[in-house]
Parts: structure tokens; sequence; C-alpha cells
């Protein structure tokens, strides 16, 4: 009898051997969040696999509290909120060690007709990477998430109003053996099991707020990193949740650093060649136009790297978070900072925040390069010293102006389409709206009895 070692087959012999019981199946949100189901094992082969499942469409039309607001064209009281199918994607068949008994598997969004959900955040992407699949390139990209831990529990912060919490450091320990000592337990635990779970992880360091820490991955095809930083993440908090702990992906949760995802980016043609790098090791030119069209589309696309109100009070001058849209050789200062050489050229993109939704930020920047490459754009010279303190055009400081730019982008309606373009633009608006009608502690605490 000849072995079925296709990932239903290994599955199958999972499930038959007692090693696997539970298959969750989920797929990214607008706020880059896992949701999802938990199957038996038994079912999802025997009814999951081959013909998927069904959820909610209001799971691409809520806040991130999962209130129905207004404003979405798929889903709304008036059109019933009715189901979309999960169609689970086989090659993102993974074990979940911190579950013990779980696999996971990642799906794609369908309409009951078999037609994509057009605002799916894995669908924007792929709607890209097939752009790039026209001209026989892909794009090979890694994130760099960085998070906050906290020795309090996560329903004791939310007790506390998030007031008041112990982080797991209480001095800058970047780069320090010391300061990532004290927390080894739970980064060792991250980093085994998300390497059970299939990622290729790098390393472990500290980084410059307290209890801020960053664990690498190694970069891979653009649809699999994306699927892998969703993972994690949500992996990554259930971890802490275990250990009695909580992080946090928030971009900004106080005046000090904030939480960044640089991204790195290059391509590859069908045989392997780096796009990037031109005969003698040094730019080619569609690398050039690449970046060029970085830095043209940046202001416009920025709602889908910097998607949340509080993703714009990372953006503070000295803070490692870029202010200025210019691009410098190894210039952290700048929001592309351009590393390698050769086969290793790539560009990393310094505006997204640890709340990204990966998805979109990689779609955004893909989308933003073939602009540059099929209008020929030229690239300024780079930024040499501090990006800070030059002439260079501003990253959008607020939502509000970030969504007003995406809104009026020619660019955004072609690469994305009316649909996605407007979809988002709520989300957006639904955001600011929120944030405008909160009385912060800020406000009590300037005006509760001197004003």
């Amino acid at each position: 009898m000849v072995e079925d070692t296709s990932p239903w087959g290994r599955l199958r012999s999972q499930v038959a051997a007692g090693e696997i019981d539970t298959v969750v199946i989920a797929f990214t949100d607008m706020q880059g969040r896992l949701q999802g189901k938990r199957c038996h094992a038994g079912w999802f082969l025997d009814e999951v696999a081959g013909h998927g499942t069904e959820g909610c469409n209001y799971l691409l039309a809520v806040d991130v509290e999962m209130a129905t607001v207004d404003g979405y064209e798929m889903a709304s009281w008036e059109r019933g909120y009715g189901d979309f199918v999960l169609r689970p994607d086989p090659a993102t068949l993974r074990l979940l060690p911190w579950h013990p008994g779980s696999a996971l598997v990642l799906a794609d969004l369908e309409w009951l007709d078999g037609s994509p959900v057009a605002a799916s955040p894995r669908q924007i992407l792929r709607r890209q990477l097939d752009r790039l699949a026209e001209r026989g390139w892909t794009a090979m990209v890694g994130t760099e998430l960085e998070l906050l831990v906290f020795k309090d529990t996560y329903e004791d912060a939310w007790d506390r109003g998030y007031r008041g919490l112990t982080p797991a450091n209480r001095y800058n320990v970047d780069y320090s053996l010391l300061g990532t000592g004290r927390i080894e337990p739970l980064l060792r635990r991250i980093r085994n099991e998300m390497t059970g779970a299939g990622m290729v992880v790098e390393s472990a360091k500290g980084e410059c707020n307290l209890g801020q820490h960053e664990i690498a991955f190694r970069y891979t095809d653009a649809l699999t990193t994306a699927d892998n930083h969703s993972v994690y993440k949500t992996g990554a908090k259930e971890i802490a949740a275990q250990e009695g702990v909580a992080i946090s992906f928030m971009a900004k949760f106080d005046e000090r650093e904030g939480n960044s995802c640089h991204v790195h980016l290059s391509l590859r043609d069908e045989s392997g060649r780096p796009v990037f790098a031109g005969d003698d090791g040094g730019p080619s030119p569609e690398f050039e136009c690449f970046l060029a069209g970085q830095l043209e589309a940046m202001a416009e696309l920025t709602l889908l790297l910097a998607p949340n109100i509080n993703s714009y009070k990372r953006f503070a001058a000295g803070s490692f978070a870029p202010t200025s849209i210019a691009w410098g050789h190894d210039n952290r200062t700048c929001a592309l900072r351009v590393v390698g050489r050769g086969a290793s050229l790539r560009f990393e993109h310094r505006v997204p925040g640890g709340d990204v939704n990966p998805y979109l930020a990689i779609a955004a920047i893909v989308a933003a390069g073939l602009d540059g490459i099929e209008r020929d754009l030229p690239l300024p010279p780079p930024t040499a010293g501090n990006a800070y303190a030059s002439d260079a055009r501003r990253v959008p400081a607020t939502l509000r102006d970030a969504a007003e730019l995406f809104g009026r982008s020619d660019l955004a309606r072609k690469a994305f389409g009316d649909e996605v373009v407007d979809h988002y633009l709520n989300m957006a608006r639904v955001e600011q709206a929120a944030f405008e009608a909160a009385v912060t502690d800020w406000e009590r605490k300037r005006g509760f009895e001197r004003l």
C-alpha cells in the first residue's frame, strides 16, 4: 500500500496514531488576529478538509472589540450577516505544540459561489503576489516583531485598566544577555514551540523599552512569512498566558520606545536569481525603481502600514521609528534602510509597528514597488545624515491624515480595487470615531479639578 504523504494524508496518520485530536482552522481578520474554529480532527478530515467550513461574514466587518459597525458594503444588518467559506490551505498545516493534540491550518475566504472575498487580507496579498508572478518574480520577506513582556496576567492587566503593570525588565536591556536571561524560560518556550510549528527561529534579543524583546525568524516567501507572523503573534500570547505573564505588540504602550515590525523585502526571479542585485553586486535598475516606488507611494499607502490610532504615536524623532520619507544606506533614521550587497541586497521598511497586519503591509510594499517599476521612477539620492532633521516629506502623523490620503490615492484604487480601498477606509473611520468619542485618563488628570 502506497503511503499518502500529502498534508491531509499525514494528518490522517497522526489522528489514527492518537497524536492529533483537534484541528484549528483559522484566517487573519482586518486587525491581524486569527479567527476561526476548533474542529474534532475526525470531523475535520471527513467534512472540512475537502469542503471548507462556514463563518459569519461579520468577521471582516467589526471593530477590535467585535462590535458590528456601519459602513461596510460586504456585511451589514440590511444584508443579514450571512456566511462566507473558510477554505483550508493544506500547505499551511502545522502542529501547535503549545496546545496538546492540536494542529492548525490557515484558510482562504470565499463567498458561497466560490469567488474570493476581496477584502480578506490574505486575498489582498495574494493579488499583489500574482502581479509579481506575472513578471516571473517572487517576494522574499522577513518581519521583525518587537514585544513587551509584563509579569502581570492578561486578566490582572484588564482589571487594573492596564495601569501600574510590572515590566519583565526594569531598565534598557538592548542586546543584554543578563536582561534576556531574566525571562529565558518564556523566550525558550516561544522559540522552541514556534520551531515545532514549522518556523525557522534565528535568535532572541533584548530591546530598549522596559521588558521589550524581539524574536527573529528566517525570511521566506511573502505569503508564508505573513502566515507565520500571524501564527507566531497569536501563539506567543497564548504561551505567555500559560506562563502567567502578558505580552503586548501594540505600537506605542507608553512614552518610551514603541514596538516596531521592520519588514525586509527582496525579489527572486524564476531561476532564483536576486532581482535587486546588479551585475557588479550593487543595486540593479529594478531595485532603484522599486525603492523609488516606496518613496513615492509611502504617504498614500501608510494606512496599510500603520492601521490604528496608536500606530501614529510611535512616529517620534529620535525614537528609531521613522518620521521622514527617506532612504539611506544602513541608516536607521530613515523610513527605508538599504542593507546587504549582491544576493543579500534588500531594503528594510521601518514604518510598520507591532500592531501591523502583515498581509496588508506586504501588499502595500509590493504595490508601491511595482508602481515604481511600471513608471520607471528615478531614485533620489540617499540620506546620509540624520533623517529626522532633513527636509524630506513626512510620514502621515495621524490616522485621519493617512486615511484621507489613502482614500484619494489613484494607486491604491488601481492596485487593490475600489472595494478593498473603501472597506479599509471605513475601518479607519470607525477607529477614528471610536477614539474621538472616548474620554481618556489624560483628560481626567488634567481637567477633573484644575479646569
